[in-house]
């Protein structure tokens, strides 16, 4: 969750924060905390902890040049502190970090991780602190940034752009905000080292680790495990988008847990979106093997466009068939976004981001069914939706057939016919301890009648002898059905 966009507040497009305020530490109350573990909720990551770039003042506070900043808060990845909490989280500015430490010991005491980001790959433009000019990529000649910010910030020599820009003249859709670290030099190691051990010491669990295949996987594997040493249980996930690099990252790098971006949610969004064919997901999964139970299933992040948004879904319910697939199909875990579960559409428009079906980390935003979440006035639509999502991860999490079972992809032994369209259905089983369920998602727009072909192999894989057999079942448009089979 976005912590900054939490809240009841009331909102102005691009307003600043002394109009729209931001959401506080103290927002997450011991109440809010019960009702995410009425979720099925292990684990929240707090995205915007880390005191990062923004055009807001506060006391005692250096301000940063508002010409290189995103938005009127700022983008949470551009770090300007790496041992401080952004204040604008905070009730009381100057005992911000206790704000922080008191959510920590609420969060755990409710049985729930802690998890915050892990930025290592780059920093805020103006971060003059800390680092040295050797823990940078130094260029020649003076920075040039583009016209349209009209900036008067200088850089002189310009240092290489955070998103591998290596020349000085960043573009408008470059991350012009911040500067790339430099990990050929060994005390850039050690310096980020002691960013992750003090976090750890504050009593974070996990780390969200930024844009991993910029930074090599030996820095990971060094660092995690000297972390472990002293807080065993710390768990690290990794922001990786190319699927050809995950075992490396996993393997190499040692990180628990890696999106599966490139993968599951690309496949899915373009079922969705595009027309393409449910068979696809059989390909993810083939590839995917061993590795599994290591990847991180979601629909939403903050990267991602909101799946009722109407550039993807076009409404909450339309998504239950791909929260099916994820919760259901294998053993990954599964990340939900703040919002996503009242079928949050991200249809607002903010100031740096405009209108993307996205909700803004640049300003001081709002989500809205988060706000009607808080003041009990929910929609009779955003209810149906939160029941399923509870019921469905509940489901995920608690019914041992899912949460430890194995899968068998029913998808070979279905072709295309008259009674199942394979670009449109996505059939499988799972089995535990001598019971077996049939799941059936169903991608199109409306109800279907289907004959599911179960093949005696089917029975084999979970240790069954069982003639095979056909199932004849009925589902609802973009929706699934779980039938007891054993």
């Amino acid at each position: 969750m976005l912590l900054r966009a939490f809240g009841k507040r009331k909102y102005v497009s691009g307003g600043s924060y002394d109009i729209n305020g931001s959401g506080k530490f103290d927002d997450i109350t011991e109440d809010v905390l019960k009702k995410f573990k009425k979720l099925s909720v292990n684990a929240i990551w707090y995205t915007g902890v880390v005191s990062h770039a923004t055009k807001t003042h506060f006391h005692g506070i250096k301000d940063c040049n508002a010409s290189i900043v995103k938005g009127e808060a700022g983008s949470p990845y551009a770090i300007r502190n790496y041992f401080d909490v952004n204040p604008a989280l905070a009730n009381n500015h100057d005992n911000r970090m206790v704000e922080f430490e008191a959510l920590i010991r609420r969060t755990h005491k409710a049985g729930i991780k802690v998890i915050i980001d892990f930025v290592p790959n780059h920093v805020f433009r103006q971060y003059d602190t800390y680092f040295t000019r050797d823990n940078f990529y130094i260029l020649d000649g003076p920075l040039v940034l583009p016209q349209s910010l009209n900036s008067d910030y200088v850089e002189n020599p310009a240092k290489a752009t955070g998103n591998d820009v290596f020349h000085r003249s960043p573009s408008i859709n470059d991350w012009y905000d911040t500067v790339k670290l430099n990990y050929d030099n060994p005390d850039t190691w050690k310096k980020m080292l002691e960013v992750l051990n003090f976090w750890a010491a504050k009593g974070v669990d996990g780390f969200r680790c930024d844009m991993v295949e910029m930074v090599p996987a030996e820095f990971f594997s060094w660092a995690f495990s000297e972390i472990k040493r002293i807080y065993p249980n710390t768990f690290f996930i990794a922001e990786v988008y190319g699927k050809e690099n995950y075992r490396k990252y996993h393997e190499t790098g040692g990180f628990d847990l890696l999106y599966d971006k490139s993968g599951f949610y690309d496949t899915l969004r373009g079922i969705i979106s595009d027309g393409a064919s449910a068979r696809l997901l059989t390909r993810e999964w083939q590839f995917l093997g061993d590795l599994q139970p290591k990847m991180l299933n979601f629909l939403e992040n903050h990267d991602e466009q909101r799946i009722a948004s109407d550039f993807f879904a076009g409404s909450g319910r339309a998504a239950f068939p791909a929260l099916a697939v994820s919760l259901l199909f294998n053993k990954a875990p599964f990340m939900l976004y703040f919002g996503q579960e009242f079928g949050e559409r991200g249809m607002v428009k903010e100031g740096f981001s405009g209108l993307d079906g996205r909700t803004s980390i640049f300003d001081y935003c709002y989500v809205p069914s988060i706000r009607r979440w808080l003041l009990d006035r929910l929609t009779l639509d955003e209810l149906v939706v939160y029941k399923e999502y509870c019921r469905l991860l509940k489901i995920a999490t608690s019914d041992a057939i899912f949460a430890h079972g194995e899968t068998y992809d029913l998808m070979y032994a279905n072709p295309d016919s008259e009674l199942f369209d394979g670009n449109r259905q996505f059939a499988f089983m799972r089995g535990y301890e001598g019971t077996c369920m049939l799941v059936v998602a169903n991608f199109e727009d409306r109800p279907v009648e289907i004959e599911v072909n179960i093949p005696d192999e089917a029975y084999s894989f979970f240790g069954l002898q069982r003639e095979g057999e056909r199932v004849c079942l009925k589902v609802g448009a973009r929706d699934y059905m779980r039938l007891n089979l054993v």
